[in-house]
């Protein structure tokens, strides 16, 4: 499986982004799905995950209400919609795929990385 994430840019602080990552088979094999990011010189952390259906959502408490995950398995797609964004958002944002149907904040629960996308948000 290959992810390809795409959205990232430049924004300003209160403005928004939608990122998205497609996968280069049907992710609706019992797959969930998550985005991490990674500052300059931090770990790489958790944003959100999403599961195979849809049906559960998982948010880091930093983006927890701002930030909204959502798929379109029709599309091997996964979104994720940033809005007021701050400039601690400023990340490569990473799109990650689980063999399981349900996943949560684990790195080791994702075995397949997509490529990152660069998210800067200016002050």
């Amino acid at each position: 499986v290959q992810l390809q994430a795409s959205g990232g840019g430049l924004v300003q602080a209160g403005g928004s982004l939608r990122l998205s990552c497609v996968a280069s088979r049907r992710t609706g094999s019992n797959n969930a799905v998550a985005w991490f990011r990674q500052a300059p010189g931090k770990e790489r952390d958790f944003v959100s995950s999403i599961s195979w259906r849809g049906d559960s959502t998982i948010y880091a408490d930093n983006v927890r209400g701002r930030f909204t995950i959502s798929r379109d398995n029709s599309k091997n797609t996964v979104y994720l919609q940033m809005d007021t964004l701050k400039s601690e958002d400023t990340a490569v944002y990473y799109c990650a795929l689980s063999r399981s149907s349900y996943a949560g904040p684990q790195l080791a629960s994702y075995q397949y990385w997509g490529q990152g996308t660069l998210v800067t948000v200016s002050s």
